[in-house]
């Protein structure tokens, strides 16, 4: 197979995949290496398909939001003790979050695909921080920072919003 037939059959793996797909994965099914399906993300990514990498893998933009799903963006603020107790508060009411997002002094607005809809997602993201010595975005904001949160229900968004507020962790001035 060619590198652009292995394109399109990527894509159309992403397609069909509810899950997100890690590049050693997708190089797995094509017998090629990591490196050479990185390389193939950002030639798609060139050509306009809205392919976002999160925690767990690559996913289709278009694939973030489950069908049925309210999306909501919330502000909020914590130390890195904080953050641990912002997901599981937010995955534990029925809510998943899509993503964060700052605002930096030099380059503006940040933002990092998450995905995290369980506390084993959540659990899997800690032990990625911790493994990669990394420092979650909200460090670089003084721990203010948005996500966009998915939630089946208005009761579960109210739940979050409640439940963080009484926690110290939603932003509000």
């Amino acid at each position: 197979m060619d590198a652009a037939e292995r394109r399109r059959k990527i894509l159309e793996l992403l397609k069909t995949e509810k899950q997100p797909l890690s590049a050693s994965a997708i190089a797995g099914r094509f017998q090629v290496s990591r490196q050479v399906i990185v390389g193939d993300i950002a030639l798609l990514r060139a050509a306009n398909v809205s392919i976002s990498a999160t925690p767990r893998g690559y996913i289709l933009a278009d694939e973030n939001n489950r069908p049925g799903e309210i999306i909501h963006t919330i502000a909020c603020r914590h130390d890195g003790k904080g953050l641990e107790e912002e997901l599981y508060t937010i995955v534990d009411n029925g809510c998943g979050v899509l993503d964060v997002i700052v605002e930096h002094a030099v380059y503006g607005q940040l933002s990092g695909q998450l995905q995290i809809f369980s506390r084993y997602d959540a659990d899997n993201f800690f032990k990625k921080l911790e493994r990669d010595h990394a420092s979650p975005l909200c460090d670089l904001t003084g721990g203010i920072h948005l996500h966009t949160i998915s939630c089946r229900t208005e009761e579960a968004y109210e739940r979050v919003m409640e439940e963080l507020n009484a926690k110290g962790i939603l932003f509000v001035k």
